[in-house]
């Protein structure tokens, strides 16, 4: 800071503003994404005072969809800070993302002053209701009308995330209110305490044990609420020898190279057949919803047990012959605990997998040969950020073989074009311990190429793989099957490594698959923000 604006910086003041980000700092949060504007200032003030990094995305989409980066690397909240109206809104598409997706994400907006409700009179970034408008995609969304009240919504946010299933929450904050002095003391803005992890009913507990003992042949289901469980599930799994298959939100809860695992596979019909033939079907933490399981459900033919942090979840698209309700972890520990010792043998899943597969070769062949190209260039810990591109949800899903959760970001039930380079920007601000990437579709990546930019600006190593198969290949070939012309798919193409460069990025140019591994590894090992263009139909 110059003398000259440090005479003219406006003196500071323990606002509202302050006082949210005061707390919300206090649980751990060491970074928010958002874009600053006219009303959401008394917000940015403080950051840099309580060490908060600010991510400046290039659209506010990008603001949410890097947060959820930055969450599922940290196991703590993502925060945005929208201004009010538009920015608002642009946000909204990855506040529906983190609620179907179940992830934690906090939505900070300034908000008219109060008594100018629904005033209609053309105020700048004037807008019906806010309130009411989030509130309608997300768990919750609340008007405070003091400092307190702000303070207090987000000490319930966090405890919905802890105790609850993690959604995305919004406090809108009027502005007379946010530039306000805040009468909140100290205390009230410290963390409160974790919640004690609840185990279930003691006798639905005992009833699912009873199953699991006599049970001959078990297979475990674990979705994305049993991410925080990888331990136990995993010892579960191995007490009884029951093959696991996992959700692409649950993927890598075990991990993919046990001899247990049967990968995130559910989308095909010989993963589902494993479940679906069980004598005794465990899930955990997953709603089986059609949209990961390509199908309109799981049809069980043994007994089902569901565990579940949300009673709503546990007989949704599939009835719980026992039903828990209770923490992933502390549940399944239990389970685990009514079991014997010494283990199960493990049963031979070798034809399983063979068959699954199989058909993930024949349902995409061309497309599952190349994902095992890029993911023969990853680092065993990279992180990969996906998209709703045909190279992830029909083979870099099933192909890479994730040793951990949050190896793979992704949206397989919102499925967002233009989630994965802001996704794979918040898991590189999170950490710098592990390698970061997106491989993501031209369509995709047309949607968020903006965000090149914000990875230039904050410095990060970032690695993006530019699948092109020339636009919108699925859709092109959902008109062809039901007998229309193509219209609409067939996207011109820029030159995507001078596209990158323009942006201060390092383009590449892949002109063969023998190129492919090569390219993406030196763009790894150079650093920075790097693009690697793979022409699909050209190689």
């Amino acid at each position: 800071m110059t003398a000259d604006t440090a005479d003219t910086a406006a003196p500071y003041a323990d606002t509202a503003g302050r006082a949210v980000l005061e707390t919300i700092r206090a649980y751990g949060v060491t970074a928010i994404f958002g874009i600053p504007g006219t009303h959401n200032l008394e917000l940015y003030r403080p950051l840099a005072d309580l060490g908060i990094r600010a991510v400046t995305n290039r659209h506010e989409q990008g603001s949410g969809y890097g947060a959820d980066g930055w969450a599922q690397q940290t196991g703590l909240p993502g925060v945005v800070i929208t201004t009010s109206g538009p920015g608002l809104q642009n946000a909204m598409s990855a506040i529906g993302t983190a609620f179907c997706e179940s992830r934690p994400l906090i939505v900070l907006s300034p908000g008219v002053p109060l008594g100018a409700e629904f005033a209609d009179v053309g105020t700048l970034h004037e807008t019906k209701d806010a309130t009411a408008m989030v509130g309608a995609i997300a768990e919750w969304s609340r008007r405070v009308s003091s400092a307190a009240e702000a303070v207090e919504a987000v000490h319930d946010a966090f405890t919905q995330f802890r105790t609850g299933r993690p959604r995305p929450v919004h406090i809108e904050i009027p502005l007379d209110v946010l530039e306000a002095p805040a009468d909140v003391p100290a205390e009230a803005r410290r963390p409160r305490p974790v919640p004690a992890r609840v185990s279930g009913d003691a006798g639905a507990l005992a009833e699912a044990s009873r199953l699991l003992r006599a049970a001959k042949t078990p297979v475990i289901v674990a979705g994305g609420g049993a991410v925080d469980a990888a331990y136990e599930v995993t010892a579960l799994a191995e007490r009884l020898g029951a093959p696991v298959l996992t959700t692409l939100n649950g993927k890598g809860v075990v991990d993919e190279r046990h001899p247990l695992s049967l990968g995130s596979n559910l989308r095909l019909a010989a993963a589902r057949a494993v479940a679906e033939d069980a004598d005794v079907l465990l899930v955990v933490g997953s709603k089986l919803g059609e949209a990961e399981l390509w199908a309109p459900r799981l049809d069980a033919h043994g007994a089902v047990i569901r565990v579940d942090i949300s009673p709503a979840q546990r007989d949704k698209n599939l009835t719980a012959t026992v039903g828990i309700t209770g923490d992933a972890a502390a549940v399944v520990a239990a389970l685990l605990a009514g079991l014997p010792d010494g283990g199960s043998e493990s049963r031979d899943i070798a034809a399983e997998r063979a068959a699954i597969d199989a058909e993930m070769r024949e349902t995409a062949p061309e497309t599952v040969a190349l994902a095992e190209i890029i993911a023969e260039a990853l680092p065993d810990d990279a992180i990969v950020a996906g998209d709703s591109s045909q190279i992830i949800y029909m083979a870099l899903g099933s192909v890479l073989r994730s040793a951990h959760p949050h190896s793979l970001l992704y949206t397989p039930t919102y499925a967002t074009l233009g989630y994965g380079l802001p996704a794979a920007i918040g898991a590189r601000v999170a950490q710098t311990e592990h390698p970061v990437l997106t491989v993501i579709g031209d369509g995709a990546l047309m949607f968020c190429v903006n965000e090149l930019m914000t990875a230039v600006e904050q410095h990060l190593d970032v690695t993006v793989v530019c699948v092109d198969n020339g636009g919108y290949a699925e859709i092109r070939q959902n008109e062809v099957d039901r007998g229309m012309a193509p219209i609409g798919v067939d996207l011109v193409q820029p030159d995507w490594a001078a596209l990158a460069t323009a942006f201060g990025a390092t383009g590449r140019r892949v002109s063969s698959r023998d190129d492919i591994v090569t390219s993406i590894r030196a763009a790894i090992a150079d650093g920075g923000v790097q693009l690697v263009h793979i022409p699909q139909h050209a190689l």
